[in-house]
């Protein structure tokens, strides 16, 4: 059945917003008891009119708009932290209602005003790679207020007052009075345009709701124009130098945009400064004042235009060694820019401005001197020197003793990842040297009936363990960049691919050949700090930006008949933010990685092997050898399914087997107290029944109707998996042919009693009641399979899985939500007829709720705890047989107690004992006693 997914991440965040929404209503329309006074505040900025008409043309602001604020103490930081410097300060405005006045130019306003301190604590990383834990924030409380008022606009200014409430360390309630200024609140912007302004508090400094002024900045969005842009892009970018030839640079496909390439949120990249920079004044695009020479910049996008081709972002420069989403925005070491992507030149030409911030307030921040420019590449021809997807350059358009010149700079994106640009190509340049080392020298012996992984095949992207004298120094990932003179699709990421059964397969029918492959490889290193690196030292401060880490490129040849990789590796030993150079590069590194057999690496087999330095021990640049273990990411979640494939078999016996033993439990029960049989929902026994029939049916049309199955072939377990469906069917026909005996029991006891009329009106009753609901859910599901399959759009599990549902898939799926609610009838019979007969076991209705409800808290521990990567794995609580979502799962959970609750209060107080009272008369049935014939 199509059902919308819910994360439990995401059920969570979605309730608590509601309950936070919700209280702050409450306490806003609590709050709202005490006006403030908008002539008080304002009138000397925008007089107060009376409002005529809802407006929805003329706005200045988008319906949510997104910003920047500094400030805010005892309000947004009552608690201040270690993480405060880290703080992600992000404001969203949210415009709710706008009216015209009866003043021309002059518009009310409504909206929110919401604040968000989110602090960045960063990767929380596991063996190998950060991949299996995602990035985690911490504290993300907001302070929202509720603000009315005007807007000018001829003179682009808005003032508007209202409230907010928060809870003081001791506890108790604060009610917040503020008013809100904003200038340069226009209905278009461009480049130059900044809405700017200050929130105050309207208490007394000694208030305990007082709060210091918010400065807020915000890059207004609404009826933008590329100014910079109006005319030919020629002139624009003329100044870059180095000019790769034309065919060394990606064109756009005529479907694609530079937005669409451009569409994360932040984009990295590393800056390159020239050799001779030997003065932060002239190579700092800020001077001396920022105090730090950056060492990577972030385009965060904030608009692209209609057509995709143009858009405009900022430009910042961190003082830190990498870049993530959650970092504070500084408006001294950023750039506003916009760009228009040039097909004649294969080039995206910026034009970028500075954010002038007069006394560190961002209420005082104005947008000059545009005269810096930036182009972007995506270079045709990868090698181990310039293994990247984009680079570019920036520079200064004024002269040399002008203020704000800078040299030039260059830059290249952190990563190798592959864009949506086609065509890249990679150039090996160092396959001379390897044809020399050692390593292919040696030749293994050959096992005819060993295989070895494919070099176009997941299993060439690994975690590693670095280890010196046995002792684990470092740990890291190797991806593959390309594979013959093809970019790997492995080079993506890593949950592109393990997200997807289709990419390997694909590559793999396409391309598998046992020669030798050339191959090429980025591998990262991220070193243990508390440990003492002794002979190692070298390679991790010497070559790496970031300290504690390196990235070594390397090159060579795979062998796929004896698992063999040797190749050249090559690091960047220049001074840090300096221009990599051919001198700079440090390519005396070997590489011998020796995978094992398939089968060994699904048994939990290691690629070990060796990284050295082909230099003297004399030489600075020269390392100890390392020892390195590696285990391919393919084969870590592959043997994780397996562990959790076992236990789903354990669980599919026990299941069936409890099943069975509760059954035999209401067999005793009903044996022992016959008087109890004509009271026991027929219908409640005909969907048990069936529903394990239609099991058996299942299964015996697979027995003639198998497709190779791919867990069968993931297990390799030797037939153990044909074994447990056979015990299952078993188990499953001994549960069917023990529901068929208690229904017969039933019903032979319930037609030989002609005095059971009132049970046979009741059960008509609870069969009038529950069929037409089971038949309205069935139309409902083969109503939404046909919109389904009319609009080919089938429903998506975002977490896991992709399954397309047939009509019988959802319709099975809707008969097992029929089989999770199983005592529906009999609570209605109970109600009908207000039995207070014992006529349950408590182990038959309390064990099978359990059976059916144990395998949705098992959906809901799943889905936190392990990646769907290989397709038909489920063996216990199968998304593709059932409903199994977060959101059905807790709701099918909730349901089911609340059945098996209902029927044990029924047993105990009569069926109709949850009912209002007006509704639990009586039918009382006299039994006339029959008188002898003496």
């Amino acid at each position: 059945m199509a059902t919308v997914p819910l994360t439990l991440h995401g059920c969570c965040f979605l309730i608590s917003w509601l309950i936070r929404t919700f209280i702050f209503l409450l306490l806003s329309t609590h709050c709202n008891g005490t006006q403030i006074s908008y002539s008080d505040h304002c009138a000397s900025v925008v007089p107060e009119s009376t409002a005529t008409a809802p407006e929805f043309a003329s706005l200045p602001f988008l319906p949510v708009q997104n910003g920047y604020y500094d400030g805010g103490n005892r309000i947004l930081y009552p608690s201040p932290s270690e993480y405060s410097s880290n703080k992600h300060n992000l404001l969203l405005f949210h415009t709710q209602k706008v009216y015209t006045t009866n003043a021309e130019g002059v518009f009310k306003f409504e909206g929110n005003l919401h604040f968000y301190n989110l602090y960045y604590f960063g990767h929380r990383w596991t063996y190998g790679h950060s991949v299996f834990s995602p990035l985690r924030t911490g504290d993300d409380s907001a302070s929202s207020f509720s603000l009315k008022g005007f807007w000018s606009k001829s003179s682009g200014k808005l003032c508007m007052v209202g409230s907010s409430t928060s809870y003081s360390p001791e506890g108790n309630l604060l009610h917040h009075h503020a008013v809100l200024k904003l200038n340069g609140v226009k209905d278009s912007s461009n480049i130059t345009s900044l809405v700017a302004g200050t929130l105050r508090s309207l208490s007394s400094a000694d208030n305990p709701s007082y709060f210091d002024p918010i400065s807020l900045l915000i890059f207004p969005e609404t009826n933008y124009q590329y100014t910079m842009f109006s005319k030919e892009l020629e002139n624009k970018c003329s100044g870059e130098i180095n000019v790769p030839a034309e065919n060394l640079s990606l064109s756009l496909q005529v479907s694609s945009t530079i937005c669409s390439i451009l569409e994360r949120r932040v984009n990295a990249f590393e800056l390159e400064y020239a050799n001779d920079c030997n003065s932060s004044k002239s190579c700092n695009p800020f001077g001396d004042a920022v105090g730090y020479l950056p060492q990577v910049m972030s385009l965060n996008t904030i608009q692209c235009s209609t057509e995709g081709q143009r858009l405009r972002f900022l430009m910042e420069f961190p003082n830190t060694s990498y870049v993530d989403y959650y970092r504070n925005f500084n408006p001294e070491t950023t750039f506003v820019a916009e760009g228009s992507w040039d097909s004649k030149k294969n080039r995206l030409c910026v034009a970028a401005c500075r954010i002038l911030n007069a006394h560190g307030s961002l209420d005082n921040s104005r947008v000059e001197d545009c005269s810096i420019r930036l182009t972007l590449r995506f270079p045709a021809i990868w090698s181990i020197r310039e293994s990247t997807s984009m680079s570019g350059q920036i520079w200064s358009n004024t002269a040399l003793n002008d203020t704000g010149y800078f040299g030039r700079i260059l830059f290249r994106s952190t990563d190798n990842k592959v864009l949506k640009v086609p065509g890249p190509k990679y150039e090996y340049t160092e396959m001379e040297k390897v044809r020399n080392m050692s390593c292919l020298q040696k030749k293994p012996l050959r096992n005819s009936l060993e295989k070895y992984p494919d070099g176009f095949s997941q299993e060439m992207n690994f975690g590693i363990s670095v280890k010196i004298s046995g002792r684990e120094i470092a740990w890291g990932h190797a991806v593959p960049i390309a594979v013959d003179d093809q970019i790997s699709p492995l080079s993506e990421s890593f949950i592109s691919w393990s997200s997807s059964s289709t990419t390997s397969s694909v590559v793999e029918s396409n391309i598998s050949s046992s020669k030798p492959l050339n191959i090429s490889y980025k591998i990262s290193l991220r070193r243990h700090y508390y440990l003492k690196l002794g002979g190692v030292e070298s390679l991790f401060n010497i070559s790496s930006r970031e300290e504690g880490r390196v990235a070594i490129f390397a090159e060579g040849i795979y062998d796929s008949e004896t698992g063999v990789l040797c190749m050249v590796g090559c690091r960047d030993a220049g001074l840090k933010y300096q221009k990599s150079s051919k001198n700079s590069m440090d390519c005396e590194i070997s590489i011998h990685l020796q995978f094992p057999p398939l089968n060994a690496m699904t048994k939990g087999g290691f690629i070990r092997g060796r990284i050295t330095s082909l230099r003297n021990k004399s030489d600075s640049l020269y390392f100890e050898p390392l020892c390195v273990s590696a285990t391919s990411y393919y084969r870590i979640l592959e043997r994780r399914s397996i562990w959790r494939m076992d236990l789903e078999l354990l669980m599919v016996l026990i299941s069936k087997t409890l099943a069975c033993i509760f059954v035999v439990f209401q067999l005793l029960y009903v044996e022992k107290h016959r008087d109890v049989l004509p009271f026991i929902s027929l219908l409640m026994l005909v969907i048990l029944t069936l529903g394990h029939m239609i099991l058996l049916v299942l299964n015996f049309e697979a027995l003639f109707f198998q497709n190779e199955n791919p867990h069968s072939v993931l297990l390799g377990s030797g037939g153990w998996l044909e074994v447990h469906e056979v015990i299952v069917r078993v188990v499953t026909m001994v549960a069917f042919l023990l529901h068929c005996r208690l229904l017969q029991h039933s019903l032979s006891r319930r037609m030989r009693d002609n005095s059971l009329k009132a049970l046979w009106t009741a059960e008509k009753k609870a069969l009038f009641l529950t069929v037409p609901v089971y038949l309205a859910g069935a139309l409902i599901t083969l109503f939404v399979n046909w919109r389904t399959s009319k609009t080919g759009i089938m429903a998506q599990s975002f977490s896991y899985n992709n399954h397309q549902h047939s009509l019988w898939g959802n319709l099975r799926s809707y008969a097992g939500l029929i089989l999770d609610g199983f005592l529906l009838p009999q609570i209605l019979l109970n109600i009908f007829h207000n039995s207070r007969e014992n006529a349950l076991s408590r182990f038959f209705y309390i064990g099978l709720t359990v059976v059916r409800l144990v395998p949705h808290a098992y959906d809901i521990y799943r889905a936190q705890n392990y990646v769907q990567e290989f397709d038909g794995s489920y063996i216990y609580a199968d998304p593709a047989a059932y409903i199994y979502s977060i959101g059905w799962d807790v709701a099918i959970l909730f349901v089911g107690l609340l059945f098996a609750a209902i029927i044990h209060f029924q047993q105990q107080f009569g069926g109709r004992c949850l009912l209002p009272r007006r509704f639990r008369k009586l039918e009382v049935y006299e039994k006339i006693p029959q008188t002898s014939e003496e």
